[in-house]
Formats: structure tokens, sequence, C-alpha cells
């Protein structure tokens, strides 16, 4: 079935909701799962790192002058049961049973729903034979609390925000929430980054207990991943905790580039006020901040290999040296591909990033072009009159993905 067909096929039989489901040669399974990490999210009073037995005090206040505790969006990220307490999806070839081989599939900045990615994971499930884990980011997808997808609601409160700052750009329904929330709280990018990165070595670990019902204890897997889940790859691979990731091919698509070098103003993804509060804490002033918020602190720049390796991917010029070394022992591992008009994440900035500042590293990029009109957002639109030529260039992306992953 071409990819056109597959995506509508696939999103009307995820619409029923239903925790399994079978359609030509996949089933999906749906399951549940609790965050053990999530007591680390902002707006707790006293926190533990059980790791190095320190504790620390709550800094970081929820009000300031850009948006207090209100219309459910600024909440305290501890408190969010969707967050803690979420589902997830495994698609995976119909006749297996035990899963002896996965590949997990990470999503972008501000997704809601798995729509576009289910055709990409059913054709990877299909061409790798691996189980396909749809895993979500904290605060995405099945993670985030309705209302932030509830249109009137965020509706109203763009147009707030549009009176609130008269300059801003691509403020919108879709991308109010989360901008109003990482204006608020920048550094909130890094705690959702690090619990998903505690959540997937939990999933790892449950998996090699034998105390999941689909997946062998002795499975291995790669990583497909998309946008922002590019950074979430990068740092669970460079980091490789206890050595899992040792074996782990990584392939991103439209991803790869450090934080900083992102361009993510857009109405789908960030209004342009969030970004710049997102680019000041970050890349301008970030060693400033952690001064003042121990917690992070301790997590980014003390004796936590991850944070370390989160670190190095805000920015480009810090710690440059110390990633570039990384990506060299990993090179044989990772596979990019680039899209020519992605403007969000620039081919040329994932290059830099991958390749090196003195292009000594040995990642190969594949920058692709296709003869429709595309977005990074939506690499391979349905709504369009040129369903061959999208159906050709999805097959050819992801004809090369499979490649490098059967590799």
């Amino acid at each position: 079935m071409r990819y056109t067909k597959s995506y509508l096929k696939l999103k009307e039989a995820f619409l029923t909701g239903k925790s399994f489901f079978e359609i030509d040669t996949v089933s999906i399974h749906k399951f549940d799962f609790y965050s053990e990490s999530h007591n680390m999210l902002p707006g707790n009073e006293h926190y533990k790192c059980e790791k190095h037995r320190k504790e620390f005090d709550n800094t970081i206040s929820y009000y300031n002058d850009i948006g207090t505790i209100i219309n459910n969006v600024q909440i305290k990220d501890v408190e969010v049961q969707e967050n803690q307490n979420f589902n997830y999806y495994i698609l995976k070839p119909k006749e297996s049973e035990k899963i002896s081989k996965v590949t997990f599939l990470f999503h972008g900045l501000n997704e809601k729903t798995w729509d576009k990615y289910l055709p990409w994971g059913k054709y990877i499930c299909e061409k790798t034979q691996s189980a396909i884990v749809f895993f979500p980011i904290a605060f995405h997808m099945q993670r985030a609390p309705l209302s932030w997808s509830e249109k009137r609601q965020m509706f109203i409160l763009s147009e707030q925000r549009k009176k609130k700052f008269p300059n801003i750009i691509n403020s919108s329904l879709s991308n109010v929430a989360i901008s109003m929330r990482l204006h608020s709280m920048p550094q909130r990018i890094i705690w959702s980054g690090l619990q998903t990165y505690y959540d997937v070595i939990q999933f790892i670990e449950e998996c090699k207990n034998d105390e999941h019902s689909l997946i062998d204890k002795d499975f291995t897997f790669n990583i497909f991943a998309y946008s922002i889940g590019g950074l979430l790859a990068e740092i669970l691979k460079l980091s490789n905790y206890k050595n899992y990731f040792s074996n782990t091919k990584l392939c991103l698509f439209c991803a790869g580039a450090v934080i900083n070098r992102f361009s993510p103003v857009s109405k789908f993804i960030l209004d342009s006020e969030a970004n710049i509060a997102m680019y000041s804490y970050l890349a301008e002033h970030f060693a400033s901040f952690l001064k003042k918020d121990a917690l992070l602190n301790h997590y980014i720049n003390e004796d936590h290999f991850e944070g370390k390796v989160f670190h190095s991917m805000l920015e480009y010029q810090n710690m440059r040296v110390f990633r570039e070394d990384l990506f060299k022992k990993v090179e044989d591992h990772i596979y990019a591909i680039t899209l020519k008009n992605d403007t969000i994440i620039p081919s040329f900035e994932v290059i830099n990033t991958l390749q090196g500042a003195f292009r000594n590293i040995d990642i190969k990029v594949d920058d692709f072009d296709f003869d429709y009109k595309y977005t990074h957002e939506n690499p391979f639109p349905v709504d369009t009159p040129n369903t061959n030529l999208v159906d050709e260039s999805f097959e050819y992306t992801f004809n090369k993905v499979c490649e490098f992953l059967n590799s």
C-alpha cells in the first residue's frame, strides 16, 4: 500500500481509540506507562537526587510578568497527571509473538497526534521486521492535557498574547500553550527532555527485566528520530547509559543540529517571543541562570553524564570539542536525512553539528529535495494533487532509512 492510502487508512483506524487493532501486515498495541522520574519536574518544594543523595529546595517561581498559573497552561509541571501516567503504542509484524528487534520512533516539538508518524512506522516495521515503539516526549502527544488542544480556549489565549506582545510573530491557537510555557520558563525544555530520557531508560530496563508482554528481554534496538526527537536520540546515544546504546543505530530525519541552531518560529511550533526567551536563556545567559538554580546546575554541570551531553547540545560553540569527540566515536552508527527547503532545522546546521566544525567526523548526511511544496512540519503532505510525487518521495526517503537500519 502506498504512503497516501496508508496514512488515511491508519489514521482512521487509530481514531477508534482501540487498545489493539490489525491492519494489513501489522498490528498496533497500546500500553500504559508510569514515569518514575516525574518528581524532578518544576513545581515541587523539595527535591532529592537519589543517585548522589543530595537534596535541593525549590528556588524557581511560577509567577512572573509573563504569566501566572492560569488557564490550565501555566500549571505546575510536576502535577500534570497526563504526563505521569500515559500510554504509548507498539506497531509490530502481525504474526510475530515475543519481539526481539525494536525501533524507537521519536517525534517533533509541539506534536499532538501520531497521525503522520503511523505510515512512517509501518514502513520501517515492514522493511526491517522490527517492532516500532511510538514513545511520546514529556508534555507532548497524549502526555499533554487535552485543554492545551481545545481550539476555542487556545484561540482566546493567542489573541490575548498578541495584544500583550504587539510585535509577536506566528502566535496561533496551535502553539500558544507551549509558547506561553517556554516563554515563562525556558528551562522546561531541559526538564522535559531529561524526564523523557529517564523514561526511555526506565522502559528499556523494564524490558530487560522481562516485564513486557511483547518484548523479549534480550531485545536489540535502533532509533528513528524526527525534529526535536533527534535531540533526545542524540543524548541517549552519546551518553550510552550502561552501554545499552553501544550497538544502536540512530537515523535522524530533519534533525541533528544543536538547539540554538534551530529556527522554530512557526504557527505549528513556537511563536517569536517564546523563541527569543529560549535562545536568551539557553544560549546567551545559561551560565548565569545555572548559578541561581542549584537543582538544574546539579543535573547539567555535576555528576550526571547525560546532563553534560545535553548541555553540549544547547549551543554550538559551547563544549564543541567534547561534543564532537563523542560524535566521532559513534560516526558509523549515525545517518541523517535533511531537506533542502527545511527552514526550521536547516541542512547546513545539521552538517555543522554532526560532521563537526572541521568536517572531520564521518557521519553521512543526505540532503534531499522533493518536486512539490513541503515544509519541515509536513514533509509528505496528503492534501495535495501530487499524491504520486509524495508517494515516490516518501518511499525513496524511507528506503534509505531502512537500508541504514538493516545494514
